[in-house]
């Protein structure tokens, strides 16, 4: 096999590459090119290793090929090269950034469709700029834009870093002589269809982490998200017009929601999730400006929120029409969460008071089962429902909720149609 390699390295420009999502080979990798190949034969021992991961046929690209430096220097152009080289070539092609270097980047757009399928491995840290003024003219809401590439995969154990500092001062929930305006995403796929993520640290963003829209048949593991507690608007994972979409083994640390899915999202599967500090996970807000949001089909199963200020929670603008409904929460522990069961249909994230309003997004079929733990507020299930279209067929199942050190939570229902299944604490009759 090694023999096979040699002779396969030294007699083509590109090889087969691995796609994989084990960081512990990722971390045996070192800067990767050819000519490091030819000189330090170990690494025909690495490629054996690494074989077994590889999705078939696929050749490598690295960025370093065309022209990026790393090291601080804007790598933006170079970055696109590559891509552009990568997206036009007419067989399956691995785009690589290298382990052991920080490449910057400015605003940039990796567009499809492509000619054949991708692979971004991202093994290095990919950094933004820091100054907010290479935004100008620009998208504010977009540092990082995956578009319209279909059967993408990115992943390789590397980082994601939005250098979000900046501005979290300018934003103004921090300073608030400053005026509200929006923020980049980290990481942004839009109209990707049949997409994968995973195996990925994506830290300190300047707003969103990752947000999925318009896409299809999409799974995100083993992501790690990180940004301070008291980073504003820092979601982990923010879903919108998105069908058919898998997020497993991913770990939240944010200063917004974890996870937060609005409208026209459907078949939403969240399994073995770690959240917290954070808002919970949250479907909403819905019906902002009197929009019409449907949500069908959530279900978060096996998580362990930790100190957030909300738990699982569904939120709706009065005003609004739609619907959330089909929605499962199972095998959920909570350790002193504020508001560890909530639904609140009079959601209003406003500096001014929000008038009553007759309309309101259709909360319905929504099954809590097996939550346990520990509320840092002394309602641990608060069901604030609209007059005019109240919750219906909500099931609480198996729920074991007390005060964090001891002591009888308590329920707040409004307007709330409910079934107690089993055993219910604290209760609601």
């Amino acid at each position: 096999m090694i023999l096979f390699f040699s002779l396969f390295i030294l007699s083509l420009e590109s090889f087969s590459c691995v796609v994989y999502s084990d960081q512990a080979v990722a971390g045996s990798l070192k800067t990767f090119s050819l000519r490091g190949l030819r000189a330090k034969p170990a690494y025909y021992e690495e490629l054996q290793q690494i074989a077994n991961f590889k999705r078939s046929n696929e050749k490598v690209l690295t960025v370093e090929d065309y022209g990026a430096k790393g090291g601080g220097v804007d790598d933006t152009m170079a970055f696109g090269k590559a891509w552009n080289a990568a997206c036009s070539s007419d067989t399956p092609i691995s785009l690589l950034i290298p382990k052991g270097n920080i490449y910057q980047l400015k605003p940039i757009t990796f567009s499809g469709p492509c000619l054949s399928d991708i692979s971004v491995m991202i093994m290095g840290t990919i950094e933004a700029s820091s100054n907010p003024s290479d935004w100008n003219g620009k998208n504010q809401r977009i540092w990082i834009l995956f578009n319209n590439v279909n059967n993408l995969l990115v992943l390789g154990g590397g980082t994601i870093n939005g250098n979000g500092n900046i501005w979290w001062q300018k934003s103004c929930k921090v300073d608030k002589s400053q005026p509200c305006k929006d923020a980049p995403t980290a990481l942004t796929f839009n109209a990707c269809n049949g997409l994968t993520v995973e195996s990925l640290n994506v830290i300190n963003s300047q707003q969103i982490h990752i947000m999925f829209e318009n896409s299809k048949n999409v799974i995100a593991s083993s992501l790690s998200i990180v940004a301070p507690s008291n980073s504003p608007n820092t979601d982990g994972i923010h879903i919108a017009r998105t069908q058919n979409i898998t997020i497993n083994q991913c770990t939240f640390a944010t200063g917004d929601d974890c996870i937060s899915i609005v409208g026209g999202s459907q078949d939403v599967h969240a399994t073995n999730i770690t959240c917290g500090p954070g808002h919970g996970i949250s479907i909403g807000s819905l019906g902002a400006e009197g929009s019409t949001d449907q949500v069908l089909g959530v279900t978060i199963d096996t998580a362990h929120l930790i100190g957030t200020s909300n738990g699982v929670h569904i939120k709706t603008w009065q005003g609004g029409s739609g619907y959330a409904k089909n929605i499962l929460f199972k095998n959920i522990k909570m350790s002193n969460v504020e508001n560890p069961i909530i639904i609140d249909q009079n959601y209003c994230d406003s500096t001014k008071p929000c008038a009553q309003q007759k309309s309101a997004v259709q909360v319905s079929n929504v099954q809590y089962n097996n939550i346990m733990g520990t509320s840092a507020s002394n309602f641990a299930i608060n069901f604030n429902c609209s007059k005019s279209f109240p919750c219906s067929g909500i099931i609480l199942q198996d729920i074991n909720l007390i005060k964090n050190g001891g002591g009888s939570a308590k329920s707040f229902f409004a307007n709330a149609m409910l079934t107690n299944i089993g055993t219910v604490i604290p209760t609601t009759s």
